[in-house]
């Protein structure tokens, strides 16, 4: 290569760092508006909010998981207020059927008497899909979602319907109650980008929450972006280069999470653990969670803060672990430790 040719090369390489600084200054003050009208309704939940906006940003569905009352509606709600995006919500109830949620054809005659069938779409097409209680449908109805999640398009009687774009799926289940429900398959699990646990919020934020939800007026969402923004947010995030170090924290510690590999504790603990497209996961959302916070690359502290919520849901313990008392956060919180 000529020193004409090195210098051009090196003189667009650098246009497009300096362009996607840009772009990611103009997308940090976007972020920053969207936190502060989802603030404005969701109080003391800044690492839900956080983990949510993550999965968003990175493209994927997200499973919130929490006792009632603690805004898991009222926080996907005010999410597709302030990002612009068309939501819908599913109450899952265990004779709901799939075609309540895909969709059904109906035969319908014209003026002139030919008879026809004509689809009419159900709530999954739309931007933002509320599948509230997921784990009280049926596992025939549950699988209605698989397609849609992965592929992002529904097969109806032998016709193919592409999804709205974007297309994200914010599922809501109570651990607690389990009466009456059907635990997700793993196949479905593993379609969550991450699992999100709610917790009891802090003593002000809850002090907070009775000022400001029972008095005549309550703070109400407004719209800071459209669908549109929120893709292009979604590709910078895919075109943000990742450090080899933390390419190689993320595959170290997927990789240790599975049986069979070597690692005699995961051995005793582990019955399944994650594939590879929990790092793919792994991957994006710490992409996400690096823009998020206002940085252009990802760090090895991402991965850090990010394996637990996009691990949970992929692994199983074994029995040994079980009668030992362990969780699954525990084991990740050991593999994580191994990082260094």
């Amino acid at each position: 290569m000529s020193i004409i040719a090195r210098e051009s090369q090196a003189g667009a390489v650098r246009t497009g760092e300096k362009e996607m600084v840009a772009e990611a200054e103009t997308a940090l003050a976007d972020i920053a508006r969207v936190r502060e009208g989802v603030g404005r309704v969701i109080y003391g939940q800044e690492a839900v909010v956080e983990r949510a906006l993550v999965a968003l940003l990175a493209g994927g569905h997200a499973l919130l998981v929490g006792v009632p009352g603690l805004a898991k509606t009222k926080l996907v709600e005010t999410l597709g207020i302030v990002l612009g995006l068309d939501t819908r919500r599913i109450q899952f109830t265990p004779d709901l059927m799939p075609s309540d949620i895909l969709g059904s054809e109906v035969m319908e005659q014209d003026e002139n008497g030919r008879r026809g069938f004509r689809f009419l779409p159900g709530p999954i097409f739309a931007q933002l899909l509320m599948a509230d209680e997921i784990n009280r449908a049926s596992p025939r109805t549950q699988s209605a979602l698989l397609q849609s999640m992965q592929e992002y398009h529904v097969t109806v009687a032998g016709h193919r319907h592409d999804l709205p774009s974007p297309f994200h799926v914010l599922a809501t289940q109570n651990p607690l109650e389990q009466e009456g429900t059907y635990p997700l398959p793993e196949a479905q699990l593993d379609r969550f980008l991450m699992q999100v646990d709610i917790l009891y919020p802090e003593l002000e934020a809850e002090k907070r929450i009775l000022l400001e939800t029972t008095g005549v007026e309550e703070a109400r969402p407004a719209n800071v972006l459209t669908p549109e923004r929120l893709k292009e947010v979604q590709t910078l995030v895919r075109r943000m280069p990742v450090p080899e170090s933390v390419v190689e924290a993320i595959l170290a510690l997927v990789r240790s999470a599975r049986p069979g590999l070597g690692h005699p504790e995961t051995d005793r603990h582990v019955a399944w653990g994650p594939g590879p497209r929990a790092s793919q996961a792994l991957t994006l959302c710490a992409r996400a969670r690096a823009l998020y916070e206002g940085r252009l690359a990802p760090s090895v502290d991402d991965v850090r803060a990010l394996a637990e919520p996009v691990l949970q849901h992929r692994m199983a313990l074994t029995f040994a672990a079980r009668a030992e008392g362990m969780s699954v956060r525990d084991v990740i919180a050991r593999l994580v430790k191994g990082l260094g």
